[in-house]
């Protein structure tokens, strides 16, 4: 008799979106959309853009006070958002 090696759907999906290089992209997204629980509803209002580009967060922010307040945030930032997807996903932020 044989023994099958018994995996949970989590970790069959995952090493699927692995192997076809799908992993990031998502890691990326969900970091994206983390960031208005993340900062909460009232920053969130004041951000234009969001993309990720060679593991930094770049955000436009349209409020010049608010933009220096993030910015001296930033690594306290960097940490919630991993944390929140629960993998290092961004390095840096950069708001401007």
């Amino acid at each position: 008799m044989f023994k099958r090696e018994v995996l949970q759907i989590g970790d069959i999906l995952n090493r699927c979106l692995r192997q076809e290089g799908l992993e990031t992209p998502l890691l990326q997204k969900r970091v994206m959309d983390a960031w208005g629980a993340v900062v909460g509803k009232a920053v969130e209002n004041y951000t234009e853009n969001k993309f990720i580009k060679n593991q930094t967060l770049f955000i436009k922010i349209v409020n010049p006070a608010l933009r220096q307040n993030l910015s001296m945030m930033r690594s306290q930032l960097v940490k919630r958002l991993n944390d929140e997807v629960h993998s290092v996903v961004i390095t840096d932020i950069r708001f401007y």
